[in-house]
């Protein structure tokens, strides 16, 4: 008994330590203060209305969510097919492929940015959305594989057998067995891609030009040029954003999984 409630402690007191940043700066984005500090004199939803007003955050907040959505529609689906390709060692070298589709999320992402930057100049993609795009989809891609590798690897082969024993093509047993029941991990894979595209900063950085200045970026340069709770208003709206993606993964995970548990 002691020892469960010590492990209780232990675990409340890391899930605070983790939290405590976020709470301690999130109040702030309601603050009527000019400046970031406490404590909060009064409450009001200005720096919200900055964020609709004031062009260049509103112009991040839409470059953000189109460079999210691509980044996030191209990276689940190429994280997908390599997971399915690389799926129970098919074909030779799988592991260093696989070890080669995970390396962008351990690769420091200046290195990343320096060799994008460069490779982008070369092949006219600098400065653009579509290079924008790509760059967050690359580092978006190991994300998916991992998370649909898993699901994968929870599927028994002699489901996908016996449907081709009953005369299922490949792609009618992909369509019909393997994706349906894969799909919780492409949901998750694509609400983890969606998330880092929305947070990154550094590749954002070396590859974007003025025109494709994204939420993160914009709370860099603001917090390096001038300190405003609008800052702590766009972080708001990130992390409700986040969550919102993570409970909707959830409950399409919930959904898909209780049909196979009723069978």
């Amino acid at each position: 008994m002691t020892g469960r409630i010590l492990r209780t402690i232990y675990g409340a007191a890391v899930v605070f330590f983790l939290i405590a940043p976020i709470l301690a700066i999130l109040p702030l984005a309601f603050t009527d203060s000019i400046f970031l500090s406490y404590p909060i004199n009064g409450f009001s939803d200005r720096w919200f209305r900055e964020l609709v007003a004031n062009e260049t955050w509103s112009r991040s907040i839409v470059n953000s969510l189109i460079i999210a959505t691509s980044a996030t529609v191209l990276s689940t689906s190429i994280g997908t097919l390599a997971a399915l390709g690389l799926r129970g060692d098919r074909i030779p070298l799988a592991g260093l492929l696989r070890t080669g589709f995970i390396l962008p999320m351990v690769v420091p992402p200046v290195v990343l940015g320096v060799g994008m930057q460069i490779l982008f100049v070369k092949v006219g993609l600098a400065s653009s959305y579509l290079g924008v795009i790509v760059a967050h989809s690359v580092l978006c891609v190991p994300f998916v594989v991992v998370t649909v590798s898993a699901s994968l690897a929870g599927i028994d082969p002699a489901i996908e057998r016996a449907a081709s024993s009953l005369g299922a093509s490949r792609t009618r047993t992909f369509r019909e067995i393997t994706l349906p029941l894969a799909l919780p991990g492409v949901v998750s894979g694509a609400v983890f891609a969606f998330a880092t595209s929305l947070d990154e900063v550094i590749l954002t950085l070396f590859v974007a030009g003025p025109n494709q200045r994204t939420l993160a970026r914009q709370m860099f340069s603001t917090i390096r040029e001038n300190i405003s709770p609008a800052v702590a208003a766009a972080a708001l709206l990130l992390i409700v954003g986040t969550l919102v993606l993570a409970v909707l993964g959830a409950v399409l995970r919930h959904r898909q999984a209780r049909p196979a548990d009723a069978a």
